[in-house]
């Protein structure tokens, strides 16, 4: 289960598409993508694993589904530059974890759920050239951490034709103290067994993380995309032992064989 979940976790927030005409009858068409990737094992981790990367756009009439990173949503704003809709998705466990960290209690899959809203500036008819502002606020509905965690992501497409696409990224996250103790906390009595640090973390920025996604379809339907990025940890969740014993760099990518219909 963990690594199906994780298969879309080296995804960037938006999902960047090269241009293609929707059917004439308003038929299901997007596409859809899957092959290799990496993320880090746990929240402030210094190892990385090998995952399967799949994500994709599938579209009919005016109502869009997508993948987005570890979440799901519908975007359901007939207007080309405003979307707005339900997310939900689950966030990983943290077990089977070597050294001090491994001594903490397990923590298990949580499922969260909220909303997004986003606006498109500029751009020409295919979109190169446009900015895209997102935020999106989800909050824990499996009572797993219980928080709220708020994400503000802008991106760029710096380039869009038929077939190829490239596409910058930025965001920041907002953790609730209920979420940041629940990841980054060590109580008393763990600290005792694990080695590491009683520490209480607060409410605040998270992490900021910047990526680059690059496609090219070389037929009507088959291409090729890649992604790079990483987040940064900051604030408490940066000072947290569990972090001092990883790194604040948390690397994301992978490459993917796409279909597009």
């Amino acid at each position: 289960m963990r690594l199906v979940l994780s298969a879309l976790l080296a995804c960037c927030a938006a999902l960047p598409c090269a241009a293609q005409e929707a059917p004439s009858s308003g038929g299901l068409h997007g596409q859809i993508a899957a092959g290799p990737g990496i993320a880090p094992d746990y929240d402030g981790s210094d190892d990385v694993r090998a995952i399967p990367l799949v994500f994709g756009d599938l579209r009919v009439g005016d109502i869009t589904v997508e993948l987005r990173g570890l979440r799901g949503r519908v975007d359901l704003m007939a207007d080309p530059r405003l979307s707005a809709g339900p997310v939900i998705g689950p966030r990983l466990d943290r077990g089977d974890v070597d050294g001090p960290v491994g001594l903490l209690p397990e923590i298990d899959m949580a499922v969260e759920a909220g909303i997004f809203a986003g606006y498109r500036f500029g751009g020409n008819a295919l979109g190169q050239g446009a900015v895209q502002l997102e935020v999106t606020a989800l909050h824990d509905v499996s009572q797993v951490h219980d928080g709220l965690l708020v994400t503000g992501t802008a991106s760029y497409a710096a380039l869009r034709t038929g077939d190829t696409f490239v596409s910058l990224d930025a965001q920041t996250t907002w953790a609730s103290a209920d979420y940041t103790r629940t990841y980054f906390g060590v109580l008393p009595a763990d600290a005792v067994r694990s080695g590491l640090a009683a520490y209480d973390p607060s409410a605040g920025f998270r992490d900021v993380g910047a990526g680059l996604s690059v496609g090219h379809y070389f037929s009507r339907h088959w291409g090729v995309i890649g992604r790079v990025g990483a987040n940064y940890l900051v604030g408490d969740p940066a000072d947290s032992p569990i972090t001092e014993d990883g790194r604040r760099w948390q690397p994301l990518g992978g490459i993917a064989l796409s279909y597009r219909f």
